[in-house]
């Protein structure tokens, strides 16, 4: 069940991502780390109705963050589409116990459905350039790979942006 989350979970996610990241470390991916994602950044989520988990048998499992703002980064990239009215995916996570089994799948056919549901023109994100996992993952799902973003307290190295017109 995908469902928004509540400021009380945070402490729940934050193990989540550690565990990410953790597990991200150990195969040479840097892309999260103790500056990024914080509890400050997932009280802003929570707070703004932006922050969704998928839960299984009562455990919060994954996270997905669908903002509409566009980060500040994002706009020297040359998109597809307009900045009119976009959807920004942010913080996907889905705990190592819990991955290669569709999770990942499930919280991105439910940003993309309420992005239609919603009529965004399109669904922006970024990868660590790193993780040729997910970029794998979202070239799958139709997504075009654009410019690069940086964001220097996670990483030196350069973040991809994909983009899905809707």
């Amino acid at each position: 069940m995908i469902r928004s989350a509540k400021i009380l979970e945070i402490p729940e996610i934050l193990l989540l991502t550690q565990a990410c990241a953790l597990d991200m470390i150990s195969r040479d991916i840097f892309q999260w780390n103790e500056h990024y994602p914080s509890a400050e950044v997932f009280r802003e989520d929570i707070k703004k109705g932006r922050l969704y988990v998928l839960e299984q048998d009562s455990k919060i499992i994954g996270i997905i963050a669908l903002c509409t703002e566009i980060d500040e980064e994002y706009k020297m990239v040359e998109w597809l589409t307009d900045h009119d009215h976009n959807l920004y995916v942010h913080r996907l996570a889905v705990h190592p116990d819990y991955q290669g089994k569709g999770n990942a799948r499930k919280l991105m056919d439910f940003a993309e459905k309420h992005a239609r549901d919603h009529h965004y023109t399109s669904i922006r994100l970024d990868t660590f350039s790193q993780n040729k996992r997910n970029q794998r993952f979202y070239e799958e799902r139709g997504y075009t790979r654009l410019g690069d973003v940086y964001f220097p307290k996670q990483s030196p190295d350069p973040f991809h942006c994909y983009e899905l017109c809707l």
